[in-house]
């Protein structure tokens, strides 16, 4: 295996202080929402079926063929301000003839352009797949919400529709952990994210020390929200949010990189203990708050139908096509003129936040005008 050393890399190293996802650098940069990151959706085939899957709905047993790749990289040409690429499904690894025609064009491309890139991977097939994207990869994103394999087999498999042996789920499980130790050891950075949700949100210290032991470089954590798969599930309400963000703030590994995504607390709200826990994570050495991109820097691909979509979240329906449509193009319609962005497009640069996402939103603050609000700073 190739082992990666840091200083091999030419880009400018990811950090607490350099995050190229969030939308609020090119907002800063540009004076304006600006697409700097394209998505793209590789398989809708997966060897799970997570409880909790943001994309479950659209899961297949067999896909059609993909639309040209150098129509893609064409579109990704056009993108005057392209920072970053992700890759997505299903699991983008599921078929060998993906990685080897798809997903390491694409990664070689963005080494090229010098932009970069991230996959989104449940790390559980043969190590010879990851160790490919190894020279390219800036960020291998997983999934990880588990305190055992217990939690694994039962969550990562209960939308399967038919039993799945323990004995197949423990042996993924100590794959995806074998993956993510020997990978980390040759140098990719791997980023694990974990749901806040009803199975979740007394167990964060505990599946944080897991993530530290696997050798992964940031924990991300994010609310689940009532969408797709996880649509019927138990809601956590805003005080377990908060009392679970506290707690694993408590424990967690200060060296580690913490980075919280999609939070549904903002500096204009009137409560105290949102604007307290907002304080923290402020304070909190090597912790910081994404803002959502999606529809605010970044659209997603359908690579099968080439369909644009401007939102993972909100059940928005295809914004364009890449077959007739150039991705600025179709980023500028969305942020001008479509009626639901002009809702939540507020920005307020000394909290820097960009606001709610629509499905926060709706969820949580109906009727709300965050373009009326102040921070309370």
């Amino acid at each position: 295996m190739t082992v990666i050393q840091r200083s091999e890399w030419p880009l400018k190293e990811l950090s607490p202080s350099y995050d190229p996802w969030d939308p609020l650098l090119s907002l800063r940069k540009f004076g304006r929402n600006t697409l700097t990151s394209v998505e793209m959706t590789v398989t809708n085939l997966c060897n799970m079926r997570c409880e909790h899957c943001a994309v479950g709905d659209s899961l297949v047993m067999r896909e059609p063929d993909m639309i040209p790749l150098p129509l893609m990289l064409k579109r990704l040409d056009e993108v005057e301000h392209l920072q970053t690429i992700s890759i997505t499904g299903g699991e983008p690894t599921f078929r060998k003839k993906t990685v080897d025609e798809v997903i390491v064009p694409l990664l070689k491309y963005a080494r090229e352009r010098g932009i970069r890139s991230q996959i989104n991977s449940n790390l559980t097939l043969d190590i010879g797949r990851y160790e490919k994207l190894l020279p390219y990869l800036d960020v291998m994103h997983i999934s990880f919400n588990y305190t055992s394999v217990d939690d694994f087999h039962e969550v990562g498999f209960a939308n399967s529709g038919h039993p799945v042996p323990r004995e197949v789920a423990v042996k993924m499980y100590d794959k995806m952990i074998e993956n993510a130790q020997i990978l980390s050891k040759a140098g990719m950075f791997i980023s694990a994210e974990t749901m806040i949700n009803y199975r979740t949100h007394h167990k964060l210290p505990e599946i944080h020390r897991l993530i530290k032991e696997m050798g992964c470089r940031r924990h991300e954590v994010h609310p689940m929200y009532a969408a797709d798969f996880a649509a019927n599930l138990p809601v956590v309400s805003l005080a377990e949010f908060r009392t679970a963000i506290h707690d694993l703030l408590d424990h967690r590994d200060q060296d580690m990189w913490m980075l919280f995504g999609t939070l549904p607390f903002f500096a204009c709200n009137s409560e105290v203990e949102d604007r307290e826990l907002i304080q923290r994570l402020r304070r909190e050495r090597n912790v910081t708050v994404r803002n959502d991109p999606d529809g605010r820097n970044r659209v997603n691909v359908n690579m099968f139908t080439g369909d644009v979509f401007v939102t993972d979240f909100a059940a928005i329906p295809a914004f364009g096509n890449v077959s007739h449509s150039q991705l600025d193009d179709v980023f500028s319609e969305w942020s001008n003129n479509h009626p639901l962005n002009q809702t939540v497009n507020c920005h307020c640069d000394a909290a820097a936040c960009c606001g709610p996402n629509l499905l926060v939103a709706d969820m949580y603050y109906k009727n709300t005008d965050f373009k009326s609000r102040q921070a309370i700073l």
